[in-house]
């Protein structure tokens, strides 16, 4: 009999992030025990407030510890808006923990040219994610002595359009925001939910288009490895 694979916790701040990621994991690390935590509030309260609060890191706290409490190996955190939060959730965690785009911000930054500059696009259908994700970029660029030139498309509605079923709609209206970043070295989509229009993005595209939840379950694989 084959022995499970190593339980991981997989944290949500949105249902849409749920089925990109267990796809993921299907194909890479099947093996894999997955566990689901929603608290499909984060999301919105995030938005609503338009800041990240004390009041939000707390309840991350408070989901890393249940995750912790349950025997999980490793976290991953699909929601993207919530940068700090993550970070003091993994210093709490004491085993593997990835933010959600880390290791797709991984992937682009090996692109970069021997300029030392990248030109990278961020595409998103959730705004509010944006200042964080651009600011973690930038930090994991300098720390590598790379120079980012960063540009950020908001695609309006198109995640209003995957939550209500219109999975074709929200794929169209990415695609066709894409087409703005042309010229860039590499296009990352920013949220989980977006995975599944990676594909139809491509077509617009002379450059690699990344999206995260297939990086993240690589990187996060390679790390209970070594750990």
């Amino acid at each position: 009999m084959t022995s499970p694979g190593p339980r991981i916790a997989l944290i949500h701040a949105t249902p849409l992030a749920v089925e990109p990621i267990q796809a993921a994991f299907q194909r890479h690390w099947p093996a894999a025990v997955r566990m689901n935590l929603l608290d499909d509030s984060l999301s919105a309260d995030r938005a609503a407030a338009g800041r990240l609060t004390q009041q939000m890191v707390d309840r991350f706290l408070a989901l890393t510890r249940y995750a912790v409490a349950t025997g999980c190996e490793g976290i991953l955190f699909t929601c993207s808006a919530f940068g700090p939060a993550i970070e003091a959730a993994a210093r709490l965690a004491g085993r593997p923990t990835l933010k959600p785009n880390e290791a797709m911000f991984e992937q682009a930054l090996a692109l970069t040219p021997r300029t030392g500059t990248l030109k990278a696009g961020l595409l998103a259908t959730f705004e509010a994610s944006l200042p964080s994700m651009s600011h973690e970029l930038q930090a994991m660029a300098a720390a590598r002595g790379a120079i980012v030139d960063l540009h950020s498309v908001f695609v309006p509605d198109a995640m209003r359009d995957l939550a209500q079923g219109r999975a074709a709609e929200h794929h169209r209206k990415v695609a066709e925001s894409a087409q703005a970043l042309q010229d860039c070295d590499v296009v990352m989509l920013a949220q989980f939910s977006m995975a599944s229009a990676r594909e139809e993005v491509q077509r617009q595209l002379p450059c690699p288009v990344l999206a995260s939840p297939d990086c993240a379950v690589l990187a996060l694989h390679e790390r209970i490895l070594h750990a």
